[in-house]
């Protein structure tokens, strides 16, 4: 499994791609990676083309957003990079 690398990216001197209650859609399957309580490690959380709204919008290692998502269908709050999201409406 490759691991992706952003180091080079600094995305909180900017302001937040998406706002609280945004509907988004999910750019790829998302599987946990230990961190979803009640899952096994790989099981997948959110199919490519999931939607959810923006619940929290957080910070990871004072470089990204995470972006916490409601996918009320699955049940599943997950947080994600916003390279990993896309406004479900335009």
């Amino acid at each position: 499994m490759k691991i992706s690398r952003d180091s080079d990216t600094i995305e909180i001197d900017g302001p937040p791609r998406f706002d609280y209650g945004q509907k988004v859609r999910s750019r790829m399957v998302i599987r946990n990676d230990g961190t979803f309580p009640g899952k096994e490690i790989g099981d997948v959380l959110v199919n490519k083309g999931d939607v959810g709204y923006v619940a929290s919008i957080g910070t990871f290692l004072q470089q990204f957003y995470i972006y916490g998502v409601d996918f009320y269908e699955s049940g599943h709050m997950v947080g994600m990079k916003s390279r990993e999201l896309e406004l479900a409406e335009k």
